[in-house]
């Protein structure tokens, strides 16, 4: 197994109290696999990625239980230089504002480079040869031209490709992309996606994508795993998932995404608001807003059961009724 992360809890504290930001987070992901993360935004999806990735901020936030193994080795209990080791090398993130996470001070050449400079001693030269080739796989056009602009520059799209690049440029085993397409329009989302999924296949990586849209990752993902307030609610193959939910939650998630076939109908919305993760409600988090809630969802907190598969399961006491229903 590539990346395992068992039992992962985080917390930060502030004046309201102990918000449990990830609460008992269990999930894997292999080498040339894409697990999708999915969960509508506060679920505790690009805490559990910073958590992994070590790059939480502390304070406020607390890693307070758990593992993550990558390849084997706790990453929790290295030292923050043999952390930094990893980090880049062996597991990379692409972060969901690319405007932002890129430097504007700094031309695309010279971050892409330094990648090569820091962690493989490359000269300078030799750094933006590579950088140069980094942007022509990502299909950046007049690479050799455009490695001296800044990332203003550049539109959403070709900004995101740089960050494409700055993951892969050390031909990580993992890279873990945080929403890579907000904000981008929708067939540049798909170019997007559909450059990641190719990288992929060729480095054989493991993928992990973060996201709110189930339309996103359809054709990519092999498995989905859904979050809610900081628990992971329900795991399945990705052609299952959407087949049959077998929680309420994803139910409502796949009804809300709109379909040609109901053109003219008033598009499906999950009621109330996800709960404040300093005040989560007693019981199943979800009961507020589930229309198949019962006296036994309000007091006991469902476990994250087995199905009727052995690759699939829910945190959801009905969780038959909700695959038959």
């Amino acid at each position: 197994m590539l990346l395992e992360v068992r039992d992962l809890h985080v917390e930060f504290r502030t004046r309201e109290g102990v918000a449990k930001a990830v609460n008992g987070v269990s999930y894997a992901v292999d080498a040339g696999e894409t697990l999708a993360v999915l969960g509508e935004s506060g679920s505790g999806k690009s805490v559990t990625a910073q958590a992994v990735m070590g790059i939480l901020d502390t304070p406020p936030g607390r890693i307070t239980g758990g593992e993550v193994l990558f390849q084997g080795r706790d990453l929790l209990k290295l030292r923050e230089d043999e952390r930094r080791a990893v980090r880049g090398a062996r597991m990379a993130m692409i972060f969901q504002d690319a405007l932002s996470a890129l430097n504007p001070v700094l031309t695309v050449g010279e971050q892409l480079g330094e990648m090569f400079t820091v962690h493989r001693g490359m000269s300078r030269r030799d750094a933006r040869t590579r950088a140069v080739e980094l942007m022509d796989r990502v299909r950046i056009p007049a690479a050799r031209e455009r490695v001296g602009q800044y990332p203003h520059q550049f539109s959403g799209g070709m900004r995101q490709r740089i960050m494409i690049a700055m993951a892969l440029a050390l031909e990580p085993d993992l890279i873990i992309a945080d929403e890579p397409t907000t904000a981008l329009d929708v067939t540049v989302q798909a170019q997007v996606m559909e450059l990641l999924a190719e990288l992929q296949r060729e480095y054989g990586m493991g993928l992990i994508l973060i996201t709110h849209d189930l339309g996103v990752v359809a054709d990519v993902a092999d498995r989905i795993a859904v979050m809610y307030a900081g628990r992971i609610v329900e795991t399945a193959p990705v052609r299952d998932l959407y087949k049959a939910p077998a929680h309420p939650y994803t139910r409502g998630l796949l009804d809300s995404i709109p379909r040609l076939d109901r053109k003219g109908l008033e598009l499906y919305a999950i009621r109330g608001l996800p709960p404040s993760l300093v005040h989560v409600p007693p019981g199943c988090a979800f009961h507020p807003r589930c229309p198949m809630a019962r006296d036994v969802c309000l007091t006991d907190e469902p476990e994250l059961f087995a199905t009727d598969r052995p690759d699939r399961s829910s945190a959801c006491f009905f969780w038959r009724e909700c695959l038959h229903g």
